[in-house]
C-alpha cells in the first residue's frame, strides 16, 4: 500500500526529474586515446574499485607511450579512492606534468581534500586546440 508521500522505485521523490543516463549509477569506463602530441585518458561514469584493472592498464599504456598525459574527467559522476590513486599514480610516473581537463565538482572536491590537485594541472576547458588522435588506436573498457 502506498500513501501520497511515498514513491515507487520508478518514481523520484519530491517530484524531481529522473537521473539522465550520465547521472549517478552509470558504470565507469576508461578510454585511452593516443594523439599526435599527447595521450588522452577519458574517464566516465563511476570511477571506483570496479575499474581498478582498467585504470592500471591505462596507466601502463600511457607510461609506455611517454607522451604528455591529459585526463578528461568531464563525464565522471562519482570517484572514490581508486580514482584518486589513479591520478596520483599517473602524476608520479609521467615524465610530464599531467593535465586534468573539465573537472566536475565531485572530482574537484576530492582533489582539494586529498591535495592530489597540487600534483596536476587542472584545466577548466579543453582549451582552444583540437586533440588530434593518431590513426585508430583507441582502447575502450
Amino acid at each position: 500500500m502506498r500513501d501520497g508521500n511515498s514513491t515507487t522505485p520508478q518514481e523520484p521523490a519530491d517530484g524531481a526529474q529522473p537521473a539522465q543516463a550520465s547521472g549517478p549509477g552509470e558504470p565507469g569506463a576508461v578510454q585511452v586515446i593516443v594523439g599526435e602530441d599527447s595521450t588522452r585518458i577519458v574517464l566516465s561514469g563511476e570511477v571506483d574499485a570496479d575499474l581498478a584493472s582498467e585504470l592500471q592498464e591505462a596507466t601502463a599504456e600511457a607510461e609506455h607511450l611517454g607522451l604528455p598525459i591529459e585526463v578528461d574527467a568531464h563525464h565522471v559522476t562519482f570517484m572514490d579512492s581508486s580514482g584518486v590513486a589513479f591520478l596520483a599514480r599517473l602524476s608520479i610516473r609521467s615524465q610530464h606534468r599531467v593535465k586534468l581537463l573539465r573537472v566536475p565538482p565531485t572530482v574537484r572536491f576530492l582533489l582539494e581534500v586529498t591535495r592530489i590537485g597540487e600534483l596536476l594541472d587542472v584545466v577548466e576547458d579543453d582549451d582552444a586546440r583540437t586533440f588530434q588522435p593518431v590513426g585508430d588506436q583507441t582502447t575502450t573498457d
